[in-house]
């Protein structure tokens, strides 16, 4: 009985150093990228009202839409623009947004026009990707391929559940540590930070990583599917069944009339509710093969499992109801649906920001307290090695210079010329160009004096984008976007004053 006691004594004391090496190594190996994911993908929360801070063209809206009026105004645009086109769609605005869509076939690709849902009048906003790009550079990154940056982005989000994983493992007392915190001691007060910021949202944490690599899942193992599903048949109809797609028919030749869309509507709203058709897609309007699906939003279902009603576009008859999904689609419908919050209401919302802003100071601290470790441990005679001084400066770069990069981005939106070609892709070189910047800046000054001026540089971005706003766009106020930037300047400040207090050897690197 001893013996036994003692060898499960020695393999639980050897299994601990083990989980911290792994969990040291993972988060160093993809820190970077998992900081610049998460806090891309904490902004992407609220992309819509992003992008409309980027369309300052575009006005608020006097009144809540009508969804049946702003389709009537979208078909009647299309009509006069593609009326032989193979397929129309038509986005309409919800509570977050004050813009409607209209999109068409136009060779391989799809063109688009945004305008007024009240008055159908046709925008024509800068050319911006808007908040768009920090959701598709969340999980794909940029002049990536799209596969490889997913392959990156998916990798990076596997070692993150091990270092969770293994993070739990290793933080005996890791509930007790997060009611404690102690200020201005060094390596310690970043291990504190860390662990707060880990217990605060380890749950949604847990949630957020997992539900990202189901998300894509079948990109990343799609053998299962593969084995089940073994015809291109059936594979189309899983796709079918997770997508609202209209695929159009071959065209009989034979014009028709579309049935008018207003008692469409008027069985969407017996279905679902009103207000809750999210896009109306019609296929091979003018003619009799004609198609229109009515689909539904997500707010208020977790589960992004797509739910329609599909109408012979020539007479309006429905055609199919879909309302519910298979066991599996349905659990990756709620997969989806968790990891995108677009179910959320607006506190549920902030909810999932400031959670997933925590899990962003999660990465930060963990990256700052590996080299704090590293650095305490050397004498003062002895030099820093070229790994640790590497470390350093990509830290600098990857957390307080991706706030810069970011901020420039919103700054190159109101500042570029809106004549300019090419010019959402010039935001975005923009983007790139500041980050890449920064690292050159990091690189070239002391440690302590490179996060000192970069702080305070995203502080004064972040401060003076409210009077940005103003002097580009004064006739729209965005109290809420103003608001959260000088809440992000002035933490961005208070790190500043910190660690301008904070007298440690590393500040003489």
């Amino acid at each position: 009985m001893m013996r036994k006691q003692t060898t499960t004594h020695l393999q639980s004391s050897s299994l601990r150093p083990r989980m911290a090496w792994l969990h040291t190594w993972v988060g160093l190996l993809a820190g970077w990228i998992l900081y610049a994911m998460f806090l891309t993908g904490s902004v992407s929360y609220f992309r819509e009202e992003l992008t409309q801070w980027m369309h300052p063209e575009i006005p608020a809206l006097a009144a809540t839409p009508d969804a049946l009026h702003t389709t009537q105004h979208g078909m009647q645009m299309l009509q006069e623009i593609a009326p032989d086109n193979a397929r129309w769609t038509i986005e309409l605005p919800d509570a977050r947004g004050n813009t409607a869509y209209a999109t068409w076939q136009a060779g391989d690709g799809f063109e688009r026009i945004a305008y007024d849902p009240l008055s159908g009048k046709q925008y024509t906003p800068r050319d911006t990707a808007g908040g768009q790009f920090f959701y598709y550079f969340h999980f794909s990154l940029h002049y990536f391929p799209r596969s490889l940056g997913r392959w990156i982005t998916g990798f990076c989000a596997m070692l993150m559940l091990i270092g969770i994983i293994s993070g739990l493992i290793i933080h005996k007392k890791i509930f007790a540590d997060f009611f404690t915190f102690r200020w201005s001691k060094g390596q310690r007060s970043w291990l504190d930070a860390h662990n707060a910021c880990s217990v605060l949202g380890l749950p949604f944490h847990l949630m957020i990583t997992y539900t990202g690599l189901v998300m894509l899942m079948f990109m990343y193992m799609p053998w299962g599917r593969d084995a089940a599903l073994t015809t291109p048949q059936e594979r189309a109809a899983l796709t079918a069944e997770m997508h609202a797609l209209l695929t159009p028919e071959t065209r009989s030749g034979q014009p028709a009339t579309l049935a008018p869309i207003a008692h469409m509507f008027a069985a969407a709203d017996q279905q679902w509710g009103p207000g809750n058709v999210e896009r109306v897609i019609v296929s091979n309007p003018g003619d009799t093969t004609a198609r229109i699906m009515l689909v539904r939003g997500n707010a208020g279902r977790i589960s992004v499992s797509p739910h329609y009603m599909l109408f012979n576009g020539q007479n309006g008859d429905i055609l199919q109801v879909k309302d519910q999904a298979s066991a599996a689609v349905t659990s990756w419908g709620v997969m989806y649906g968790l990891h995108l919050g677009r179910y959320a209401d607006t506190v549920t919302r902030w909810l999932y920001f400031i959670i997933s802003l925590a899990g962003t100071a999660m990465v930060a601290t963990g990256l700052i307290l590996w080299t704090v470790k590293r650095r305490q441990r050397l004498n003062q005679a002895e030099t820093a090695a070229p790994g640790l001084k590497l470390v350093e400066r990509m830290n600098i770069a990857c957390i307080a210079g991706l706030s810069i990069a970011m901020t420039a981005y919103l700054w190159g939106n109101r500042l570029l010329p809106l004549e300019m070609a090419q010019r959402s892709a010039w935001e975005i070189h923009l983007f790139f160009i500041v980050w890449g910047s920064t690292l050159l800046h990091a690189c070239g000054r002391p440690v302590r004096r490179a996060w000192l001026e970069q702080l305070w540089l995203a502080t004064a971005l972040l401060a003076l984008l409210p009077v940005l706003d103003k002097l580009t766009n004064p006739h729209i106020m965005f109290v809420m976007f103003d608001l959260t930037a000088l809440a992000l300047a002035a933490v961005h400040g208070v790190l500043a004053i910190k660690m301008h207090r904070t007298r440690t050897r590393d500040a003489q690197v």
